[in-house]
Order: C-alpha cells, then structure tokens, then sequence
C-alpha cells in the first residue's frame, strides 16, 4: 500500500511541477512568429546574337507593375566574343544588386537558362537569361 502512496505522490508532484512550469513561462519564451517576406526579382538577359543584332537588358518591375529597363551589351561584336561588353555588363548587373542589398534587399536566390537558337541545324545565336530573387522581412 505504501508503494502505491508513493507512486500517487511521485506521479501527482511531477504533473504538478510540470504544470507550474509552463504556467510561469514569460512573453519571451512563446514560439517565434514566422518571418513574412516580400520579393523581388531582377532579370538579366544578354544576347549571344553575332555583331551586337540582339537586345540585352536588365529588367526589374516596381511596385506599381511598371517595367524599368537598362540596357546591356551584346556578348558577341562582329569579331567574335567581346569582353569588354561582358565586363561593362558585370559592372551594371553588380550595381544594381548594390542599390537593390542597400534598400534593405537580401540576395535570395539566382536561377539561370540558355536559350540557343537555331534553323537548319545551324546555331546563329540565343539569349543567356539570369534571374536574381531578393527578398525582405516585410515591416
């Protein structure tokens, strides 16, 4: 009989403590609310079309739908690769992703694609797309 008082007692003490536990648990130990972001996407996209015939741009749309674009280099000049347009390209694509890290955005994601284009069999060109994500806790 003893050792069911006890086992009562034991059992009763730690639901008890438990209880009495949560009960004085503070503000700061509730479970976070998650984190509610928004997004925004810049779109670059640089022609491989030879002797600078195609458009490349970088693209980004505010917060009203409108489409604010500047406009890059092609990759290829008449000669061939042209590296200069790559690194002009370099710097504009990087500025923008400053203005975008210095309005509080954080670089979230890139996603790239190719598209090659072709007929008969042969390549005369494509577009190279990257794709820039950020997003922000929303205040």
């Amino acid at each position: 009989m003893n050792k069911h008082i006890t086992t009562a007692v034991v059992a009763a003490a730690s639901v008890i403590g438990t209880l009495g536990m949560f009960s004085f648990r503070s503000p700061d130990d509730a479970p976070p609310k998650p984190v509610v972001y928004e997004y925004q996407q810049i779109t670059a996209v640089e022609s491989v079309v030879p002797g600078g015939l195609g458009r490349s741009r970088i693209l980004t749309t505010d917060d009203n739908g409108q489409m604010r674009e500047k406009e890059l280099k092609n990759f290829y000049s008449m000669v061939g690769i042209n590296f200069d347009n790559i690194a002009n390209n370099d710097r504009v694509i990087v500025d923008r992703l400053n203005d975008y890290s210095q309005q509080g955005w954080e670089l979230w994601q890139v996603a790239t694609a190719t598209n090659q284009q072709s007929s008969n069999g042969n390549s005369n060109g494509g577009i190279f797309i990257t794709r820039y994500i950020f997003r922000r806790a929303k205040s």
